[in-house]
């Protein structure tokens, strides 16, 4: 029998294609890694030129996800890294992460993939040939390996809409792909045409040296604050079992709940922010400077742009500005797989058709996988992971995928639900819920955390994860990649993440203390209700 390791081709070596590498390992299997830049960490890796094709941050940019919710399952973020890390944090712990792992060996930098088809013999033995080429060696190579990994993300091309009029203004602009910083916008009046995560960023940004900054959005945005009660952040005060349980019995009640909540911040309507739909028919736009920067004058939101003139803007609603300088369009991307045959996957309008946002249904060996193609209410980094597991162990042969007719059923369903539930968006196609694709993938991988049995034999930490944060570590506790470092990761997460606030001695008065068994009873009344309505 041959002891020859098989050969896996992981294409990006970012967020998904770095815990690529090392689930490989993980699983005895040899990875080889084609990176197009001459860096690893992706969009994360700030520069300061512009790449047609590859997605980058502004220098300013700090994530909307807190380290404990964001870290890979058995690699905790420094308990010294900031609670919502810089760019260059993230970028740090990537490169920690590689190091700890030894994956950077594997990795080909400044290598193009060209092209990615079956083999000659696929029907037999579902291997894939694969074309590259290296700024090195410009002459381009054939590869021949046994599975594929694709982790290049959904940031890919510039998605800029057909604005009436848009060539014919005379102004300066940009798309936020290519946007840096504020240079250049000090002093104008600039149009910002969006109101996701980029178009927020770069409005507050360069809001504080313009004359005048605008939103223009079409159908108005929810803006959440990283910081919830009590300083709390706010994904680690949402994700959390138990209430999500309830809450997916009963949507319609928890969307008031929280549309109440962040109106309870500021009105969204006396903004002229407030949407149609509720807060959980949308991808949240994280944004904590964003009211202050409009109650301050310095950004005003207007309605949808009709068209352009050579020096201005009219709107929907029929105003006009008729001095502007500049126009960035926060417009976001349009994804795809360039150099993957279209009878393999083929993407239209931002709808792709992938079991567990994984596999093409109809392919007849479960050899290729596409990983982090997908937009979570949450960090990607740990669901990327959790289909790593995942992908690697059906590689293995442990784990046997459902038919192509069930996964037909199960694609078909979840665009239904997504089509029913938010917002009609090209960014909605391919949105997820953090707990719900967690679980649905541990369940493949057989490593969802057994909350009843946990209840019995440890119940500290089955509180814990009943009701704290939904931490990745949860989904290394049990089964295969079970990792020793798990319990105590969950037990010291709120020690890890207020660590860097602790930066001065401070004489707090006590507080009243609740009663002990106040707190029993309602920890107990909570676990009956998750347990019924779970």
């Amino acid at each position: 029998m041959s002891t020859l390791k098989k050969k896996v081709a992981v294409i990006g070596a970012g967020a998904s294609g770095l815990t690529a590498i090392k689930c490989c390992l993980d699983e005895g299997l040899e990875p080889v890694c084609f990176e197009r830049a001459n860096y690893i960490s992706g969009l994360w890796h700030y520069t300061d030129y512009v790449e047609e094709g590859q997605a980058c941050v502004m220098k300013s940019t700090v994530i909307n996800t807190s380290k404990e919710m964001m870290c890979y399952s058995d690699y905790p973020i420094p308990a010294d890294y900031p609670i919502f890390m810089h760019n260059k944090y993230v970028d740090k712990y990537f490169h920690l992460y590689a190091d700890e792992f030894g994956l950077k060996k594997y990795i080909n930098m400044n290598t193009e993939v060209h092209s990615i088809k079956q083999s000659d013999d696929y029907k037999k033995s579902g291997k894939w040939e694969i074309v590259t080429s290296s700024k090195s060696a410009p002459e381009k190579k054939t590869h021949t390996f046994d599975f594929v990994l694709i982790c290049t993300g959904h940031h890919a091309d510039k998605n800029v809409p057909n604005f009436v009029g848009l060539d014919k203004f005379k102004g300066k602009v940009t798309h936020t792909h290519d946007y840096k910083d504020y240079h250049g916008y000090e002093d104008k009046n600039v149009l910002i045409i969006g109101i996701g995560n980029s178009g927020g960023d770069v409005a507050t940004e360069i809001s504080r040296i313009s004359a005048q900054t605008y939103i223009s959005t079409r159908s108005g945005a929810w803006i959440w604050n990283r910081i919830s009660d009590g300083g709390n952040p706010v994904d680690m005060s949402i994700s959390i079992r138990a209430p999500f349980a309830i809450a997916k019995k009963f949507p319609w009640l928890f969307a008031k709940i929280t549309a109440n909540k962040l109106n309870a911040r500021f009105d969204h309507k006396k903004y002229s922010l407030q949407p149609e739909f509720n807060p959980m028919a949308c991808h949240p736009t994280v944004n904590d400077e964003l009211p202050n920067r409009i109650a301050a004058g310095s950004v005003k939101i207007k309605a949808n742009v009709k068209e352009f003139t050579e020096n201005g803007a009219i709107f929907e609603d029929g105003t006009e500005i008729t001095d502007l300088d500049a126009v960035v369009l926060a417009t976001g991307y349009i994804f795809g797989f360039p150099f993957l045959d279209k009878n393999v996957i083929d993407v239209k309008d931002n709808k792709v058709n992938l079991y567990q946002y994984m596999y093409p249904p109809d392919l007849d060996h479960k050899t290729l996988a596409v990983i982090g193609c997908f937009q979570p209410w949450g960090a990607i980094m740990p669901i990327s992971e959790m289909q790593c597991r995942l992908a690697t162990r059906v590689f293995m042969d442990k784990i046997k995928l459902p038919d192509s007719t069930t996964m037909w059923k199960d694609i078909e369903y979840k665009h239904v639900q997504n089509t029913q539930r938010y917002n009609e968006s090209k960014r909605h196609t391919i949105q997820v819920d953090y707990i719900t694709i967690m679980d649905e993938l541990a369940e493949h991988i057989g490593c969802k955390p057994d909350l009843k049995t946990l209840l019995l034999t440890d119940p500290k930490l089955a509180m814990e994860c009943l009701f704290g944060p939904c931490t990745p570590y949860q989904y290394r506790l049990q089964g295969p990649g079970k990792w020793k470092g798990a319990r105590e990761s969950i037990l010291t997460q709120w020690e890890r993440t207020y660590k860097p606030l602790q930066t001065r001695p401070c004489k707090v008065r006590e507080e009243q203390s609740i009663g002990m068994l106040y707190v029993i009873v309602v920890a107990l009344i909570a676990v009956i209700v998750y347990i019924i309505f779970l």
